[in-house]
């Protein structure tokens, strides 16, 4: 790969920080780095490749002599700024969910549909966290059998809603612990020794009784698996854990998959790792997945109640495969 002028969007964030440290440990070919952020972050230096490098405040021409922009700073600054980016000769990988669902821009998960990305007209997004380590296990298994409906369960970890979350989330079970009443002000409610089926939290139900976030679910998944067919419904839980999404997913097939052929598949799956001997307790773990950039799988066994049916439970870190790593990805393939 030849060096690139990168520029990463949002970089004193959670994602942004995961996207500079995957750049560096992946060894991704950088000719010239900017660090773009907004007003609050002026002064602010951060790590890299041995160096504290300055924050700059981003601006509608930071992106002259830009070649690859990776975008983590919610949907409003992609908004206004990717079409700067892109008009400027910048290719942005966007990781919010503004232009997900835009027919002229391609989502792409590199394992599932790494050829989507030549359509690009500047904007390529990243899809939501909870969507990519799903359709990185389904895919290989909707390409065998043909997958007829989706049903996911998702226990998605605090640090998906960032750092003020994670705050609370400690701070609650602190007082807690103490014996006194928390204090909500990310969530609508107690996340400490608690679970939400309310994400993102700050977001009215849709007319349809879904979250935004389970809608996302819905229509991302029919656009990378290139299949409006597919039949998904989903409910997504926040549940106090650090870091690391849990899935419990149910497909059904038009062909059956015996659990022994579906670990069969996955295990020659690419990014998935296959863990599975319920004999032994071994099992993906939210803890097993952070830090890492593969997606687990198991508890994979034949559903009782249908004859084409699979049940699993799909776990990875979701600031990683989630988020920063899908996006350097997409910048190596770039």
């Amino acid at each position: 790969m030849n060096p690139r002028n990168v520029a990463v969007v949002g970089a004193t964030g959670l994602v942004g920080r995961k996207m500079l440290e995957t750049l560096e440990k992946r060894d991704f070919p950088i000719r010239t780095i900017k660090l773009l952020a907004s007003e609050r972050s002026r002064g602010k230096t951060l790590p890299f490749r041995g160096e504290q490098l300055p924050v700059e405040v981003l601006t509608e021409t930071s992106f002259k002599g830009v070649e690859i922009a990776l975008f983590s700073a919610g949907g409003g600054t992609s908004k206004k700024f990717a079409p700067c980016a892109a008009k400027d000769g910048c290719v942005v990988v966007d990781n919010s969910s503004a232009w997900r669902m835009d027919p002229e821009v391609p989502l792409v998960v590199p394992e599932v549909n790494p050829h989507e990305i030549k359509k690009h007209k500047g904007i390529i997004a990243n899809p939501n966290c909870s969507t990519i380590q799903m359709v990185v296990v389904l895919k290989p298994l909707h390409d065998r059998a043909r997958i007829t409906r989706v049903v996911v369960s998702t226990y998605q970890a605090v640090s998906g809603a960032g750092n003020k979350a994670l705050d609370e989330l400690y701070k609650q079970i602190q007082d807690v612990l103490q014996g006194k009443e928390p204090t909500c002000e990310v969530f609508p409610h107690p996340i400490a020794f608690n679970c939400i089926p309310q994400i993102p939290q700050s977001d009215a139900f849709q007319s349809n009784g879904y979250t935004t976030e389970e809608m996302k679910m819905v229509n991302e998944t029919k656009k990378i698996m290139g299949d409006d067919s597919i039949r998904m419904t989903a409910t997504t839980v926040r549940v106090p854990v650090h870091t690391g999404h849990s899935e419990s997913v149910n497909i059904e097939t038009v062909e059956k998959l015996t659990a022994a052929e579906a670990r069969e598949i996955l295990r020659k799956a690419p990014g998935v790792v296959v863990m599975d001997d319920p004999s032994k307790q071994q099992y993906p773990l939210a803890i097993h997945a952070a830090g890492k950039g593969e997606t687990f799988v198991g508890r994979i066994r034949e559903d009782i109640s249908h004859p084409r049916a699979l049940d699993m439970w799909i776990v990875a870190d979701n600031l990683l495969k989630g988020a920063a790593l899908n996006a350097v990805q997409i910048a190596e393939l770039l």
